[in-house]
């Protein structure tokens, strides 16, 4: 009952933090790796946890959807749930010790991004300038890429998104975030039917439902918590939790 309690916490936080600015991975996929989850599965089994999670965010955000430039909310889902499903096929076809072996390192890549995202996404916007806009047809790619990202590992996937739309379409991070839960669901929700059929995630049940109860709670409970506390808590947490993260994974490999 102790374990389960502490991975319903765990999900809690994931679902809050993925509410909220991304990053639910950081605490989602060490907490089951800690209680013995090999981490191909445990990859799995977080991802089809924070799906409901993802989903309740999206629900309270329903009505404040904008489209991300000339691309379509449709074409955009779509293209997600396509390249979520691609990234989870890498998943389960490359060998566990693939991702074994990248694992630190694609922790590392986000908690990169999610330290220096902003910043690089001003320098490139005012490199680019404004005028510059990305078409539908890079937004979808460029989206693409990133969902076969989100169903591989997901770590700062949001934020990339974000990064992608801010840079490409100046879109402001706060107006683009219903969008990008809304895609992260997507993203999640392809991977997840995946993996419920072809990996082995329904083996640690019991640890799925606690996380995937306490992700619900967070997802809904995040998308609410999002418009009181101040952005730079927000990311000072988020990102003291990726770095710990990181670190700790780089010592147990």
């Amino acid at each position: 009952m102790i374990e389960l309690s502490l991975v319903l916490l765990a999900g809690v936080a994931a679902g809050v933090l993925n509410a909220m600015g991304g990053g639910g991975t950081f605490v989602a996929l060490p907490a089951l790796v800690a209680f013995g989850l090999p981490p191909v599965t445990a990859n799995a089994v977080s991802r089809a946890a924070l799906v409901p999670g993802a989903v309740a965010s999206a629900w309270v955000y329903r009505r404040e959807l904008t489209p991300v430039g000339p691309a379509s909310t449709k074409a955009l889902t779509v293209i997600s749930v396509i390249g979520g499903g691609v990234g989870a096929g890498l998943l389960l076809v490359l060998p566990a010790s693939s991702f074994d072996a990248a694992a630190p390192w694609l922790l590392a890549f986000a908690t990169v991004i999610l330290a220096f995202g902003r910043h690089l996404s001003r320098a490139l916007g005012s490199a680019l300038g404004r005028s510059v806009s990305m078409s539908s047809r890079a937004i979808l790619i460029g989206q693409f890429i990133l969902a076969m990202y989100g169903g591989y590992f997901g770590g700062a996937v949001g934020i990339m998104m974000l990064a992608l739309w801010s840079i490409g379409l100046g879109l402001d991070a706060a107006v683009s975030n219903p969008m990008r839960i809304t895609q992260l669901a997507a993203i999640y929700l392809s991977a997840t039917v995946l993996f419920l059929i072809a990996s082995d995630a329904l083996s640690a049940s019991l640890l799925l439902t606690a996380m995937l109860v306490g992700a619900v709670i967070g997802g809904f409970a995040g998308a609410h918590l999002a418009r009181l506390l101040p952005a730079l808590m927000l990311r000072g947490i988020l990102l003291t939790t990726a770095v710990i993260t990181t670190v700790l994974y780089f010592l147990r490999g």
